[in-house]
């Protein structure tokens, strides 16, 4: 990848497109109202886990490209609405990812990912048939990453769509069959298709890929039948290695 991959910086699902700003550039980053110094202090905020300041930075860096460099406005936006995602403000997301997706300045690997964020953003908005939409349109470039699918496996139990759940966890399972989080969210579409053993069969692999981690724990509660959390942005819906975008994430 030529640019950083916003992706393997923040916390939670992320599907990202590359940030305006160079890594091998961050250095240090001086306090100014310069775009470069803008766009520093908002990896810098994500980094630290303060998302709202992150995405504030990035929409203020946005506003100043917007005439010089309108690439890299949107792909400024395009991470805005990612932190803002990763903060808990959908509405906020929505809105410059719209922004971005409106431009020219993402192409390819970029709008699909971005394409993806502002399905994220509808579900949590609690807009489904939005969310499916833009999943259906991220498909056309960003097919290979399974978290696409592994998003579109937790949004069909939403729709009450099981065979679309079954061949969206199939995909992702395919791509990624040791991440914690795609087995997790097989066990929930076993589950929710009465394949019940199928479904344990699928925790108890999690809690062995993810014996202290978030996905492993929910295993475990839904294991012992406790209600384990649905939604596609709970907790354990952590991107699953191997991205499809010639990387992991962090």
């Amino acid at each position: 990848m030529i640019l950083l991959l916003a992706a393997a910086m923040i916390a939670g699902p992320s599907a990202q497109p590359a940030l305006p700003y160079p890594k091998a550039d961050i250095i240090d980053c001086p306090v100014s109202e310069d775009v470069d110094s803008q766009l520093c202090r908002a990896i810098e905020a994500n980094k630290q886990g303060r998302f709202a300041d992150g995405a504030a930075l990035f929409e203020q860096a946005a506003t100043k490209l917007a005439e010089s460099n309108p690439v890299r406005r949107d792909q400024a936006l395009a991470a805005a609405g990612n932190l803002w995602i990763a903060a808990g403000q959908p509405g906020k997301a929505a809105l410059d990812l719209d922004k971005a997706l409106a431009g020219t300045g993402l192409q390819a690997e970029q709008h699909g990912l971005a394409l993806l964020d502002r399905a994220r953003a509808a579900e949590a908005q609690g807009d489904l048939e939005t969310a499916r939409a833009k999943v259906t349109e991220a498909a056309k470039t960003i097919s290979e990453d399974p978290y696409l699918w592994f998003f579109s496996a937790a949004l069909a139990i939403r729709e009450d769509d099981i065979p679309t759940a079954k061949s969206a966890i199939n995909r992702a399972l395919a791509m990624a069959p040791d991440s914690p989080e795609v087995l997790f969210e097989a066990g929930h579409v076993a589950k929710a298709a009465g394949e019940d053993a199928q479904a344990r069969d699928y925790w108890t692999k999690t809690m062995a890929a993810d014996p202290k981690g978030p996905a492993g724990k929910a295993a475990r509660e839904a294991l012992s039948m406790t209600d384990a959390p649905l939604t596609v942005t709970n907790q354990v819906a952590t991107r699953p290695d191997g991205d499809g975008e010639g990387g992991k994430g962090d």
